[in-house]
This record gives structure tokens, C-alpha cells and sequence, in this order.
């Protein structure tokens, strides 16, 4: 089965309301973590990589990886993402690498770090779509912009600045003019382990206070423009389970008391149009506190293989979860995948 395109896997998922969990990678135990929790839940999904994740592998390793876990698992519909893309020259790049889907995060200016106008946004995610339909590649795009900073990228807002939130009034003219297929919004989610400043008397860290009213109210605007079932993502959706805190911190770790995002809210979002849900931090967290373990329970060990198994069966175990709790779980095989060159025609036939 070849990769892909997020578009399929998306619509797809609309047409039974789950949603479907993108997993960041950087590594090889990363990737086999995720395809193992898949394989056994026949779960589509889609594994995704940021600009730092190329770079930190020299683009084409990342690549080979993710085409390997495709030919292992023929049976599972896997799209390749570029999460986070700041210009449309590094979306052609990753298009030149074989990605079925790219991001242009266009909420901010190139540099990757200062908010910029909705013009701006605009035209620079159509000049990306123009480009990566000829090729059958779906794009994301991003409309306000997210609190804090991943891999380099953000504007670092504070994690209660609601200043920069998705209007809702402009997110049908944003689709329209742009022709993007799915689109982020900014909800109150914020990247990294840190998206709360709310804290109780004791000092233990509360959720984030969600916008999620401004779903249903994009949702509603984008069925009114012609836009119905339209898919939504949720950035900076990892949970920041409290039980990995604990285990990095009892094992030498010294991490500031952190929340995520609680699995109601995300689930509140999938069944009002969220399709796509990323994780990143979670899975950091999980693989963390497992090879600290190995480290302080048996210093004796100096085998990569020694803490890098146990990291990822920790990172399997929690996706495992994921996929059921996103609904994603058991889908795989209700529809036929297409291929880039099935989408082009799609995409051409407009």
C-alpha cells in the first residue's frame, strides 16, 4: 500500500466522526512504537514531522523509516506529514521527499516566530495549495496563532493569551480563498509540556481553559459557506499524563509542575468536526521516563538497545491509547486508499 494523502484519511473519518492522531517522530523506535499500537488496532494514522525532525535527520533517513514502516504494514493507511512548514519552498522540499501532506503555518511570517496579518496567511497558503494539488498533496494550514514554542517554532504567547484565537468569522473566507484542505485552529492549546498558567493553592498545575466553543461556531460558519464536515486540528493536543511527570521526576528529572489537554476536551472536539489531533509531547514524556528508569535502576547498562526497547514499548503502550481514545481504532480497512495520483485527479477535477 503507498502513503496516503491526509485529505482521504480525514474525510474519511468524517464520514463515521472519529479522529485521527499525528504522531511526531525523530527516530526509528519512535516510528516502529506507533505502527505496533496501529497494526494491532488497525487504526489509519498519520506520522508527521517537523522541520527540526529533517533536519536533525538529515531529511532522507526520516524518510527511509517512514517507507519501511509502509512496507511492514501494508495493511494500515499511513500518510506523511510536514508538520509546521514555513514557506512554500520548504513545502516543496518535503513534496520533493515524497510527503502526502504538508503544513503551512503561514499564521506566522517565515521566520517562524512573529504573528503575522491575515493577508499574509492567505496568500502564502494558497501559493502553497496551488502548488501541492498539481501533485496530489494535501495541505494544512493555520488560522490564529498557538501559544507556545515547539522545535523552534512560535510565536511564545503565554499559554492564556487569547488574544491571537481563530476568528470564526473569518475562517469560511479564509478556506475559500485559499482552497486549503483542513485547517488548524487556534483554541487555546499550546505547544510543549507547559500550556497552563492556572494553578491551584498547592501549586499543582490546572488545564488549560479552552475556547471550544469557537469549534462549533468554524464548524457552523464553514457547513453555512459550503463548506460542511470540513476538517478541524488541534495542535498542541497532548495530554501531559501526570503519572509520566512523576515517573521522569522520581528517576533524576527535574520537570515544573505541567498539564495537557484533558481527553474529554479533545473528544468534545472530534464529535463537533476536530479530524486531526496532534501529539508530540506525550510520546517525549513516555520514552523519557522509560530510559531514565533503565538509567537509574541498572547504571550498569551501556547498550542503546538496553533503554531504547524499553522506550519504545513505553511509547506503543501510550499511542495504544491514543488510537482508542481518538476513535481512529478498527477503521483501517473500511475504505480503499487512494494514492497521490488518484488525489491529483481529484484535485484537477474541481
Amino acid at each position: 500500500m503507498p502513503l496516503v494523502p491526509v485529505k482521504q484519511l480525514l474525510d474519511e473519518a468524517a464520514k463515521k466522526n472519529y479522529g485521527v492522531g499525528a504522531f511526531n517522530v525523530n527516530n526509528m523506535e519512535q516510528i516502529q512504537a506507533i505502527m505496533q499500537a496501529c497494526k494491532e488496532t488497525l487504526s489509519p494514522v498519520i506520522i508527521q514531522a517537523s522541520r527540526g525532525a529533517l533536519k536533525y535527520s538529515n531529511l532522507i533517513y526520516l524518510k527511509k523509516l517512514m517507507e519501511a514502516a509502509v512496507i511492514e504494514n501494508p495493511e494500515i493507511p499511513v500518510a506523511m506529514h510536514l508538520d509546521h512548514g514555513n514557506s512554500l519552498e520548504t513545502c516543496k522540499q518535503a513534496i520533493e521527499l515524497g510527503f502526502t501532506s504538508v503544513m503551512i503555518d503561514a499564521s506566522l511570517t517565515a521566520d517562524g516566530k512573529t504573528v503575522a496579518s491575515y493577508e499574509y496567511n492567505v496568500e502564502t497558503t494558497k501559493s502553497v495549495v496551488d502548488y501541492a494539488h498539481k501533485f496530489g498533496v494535501s495541505v494544512e494550514a493555520e488560522l490564529g496563532a498557538l501559544g507556545g514554542i515547539e522545535d523552534g517554532h512560535g510565536a511564545g504567547l503565554a499559554a492564556d493569551d487569547t488574544t491571537h484565537l481563530t476568528d470564526p468569522d473569518q475562517a469560511a473566507d479564509f478556506v475559500k480563498k485559499t482552497g486549503c484542505d483542513s485547517l488548524a485552529v487556534a483554541i487555546g492549546t499550546s505547544h510543549g509540556a507547559y500550556k497552563t498558567m492556572r494553578y491551584d493553592a498547592a501549586g499543582n498545575a490546572l488545564p488549560p481553559e479552552l475556547a471550544l466553543e469557537r469549534i462549533e461556531l468554524i464548524e457552523k460558519n464553514l457547513a453555512a459557506a459550503g463548506f460542511p464536515n470540513y476538517p478541524l486540528v488541534m495542535h498542541g493536543s497532548s495530554s501531559v499524563p501526570q503519572e509520566l511527570i512523576a515517573m521522569v521526576n522520581k528517576y533524576g528529572g527535574k520537570m515544573k509542575a505541567a498539564m495537557g489537554i484533558p481527553m474529554s476536551d479533545i473528544q468534545y472536539g472530534i464529535a463537533r468536526g476536530v479530524r486531526k489531533i496532534n501529539v508530540d509531547t506525550d510520546s517525549r514524556l513516555a520514552m523519557t521516563a522509560a530510559i531514565r528508569k533503565v538509567f537509574v535502576e541498572t547504571p550498569e547498562k551501556f547498550d542503546p538497545r538496553d533503554y531504547l526497547a524499553p522506550a519504545r514499548t513505553a511509547q506503543y503502550e501510550l499511542i495504544l491509547g491514543k488510537v482508542k481514545d481518538f476513535g481512529q481504532a478498527g477503521h483501517a480497512k473500511d475504505f480503499a486508499p487512494m494514492s497521490l495520483e488518484d488525489m491529483k485527479a481529484v484535485y484537477a477535477g474541481k
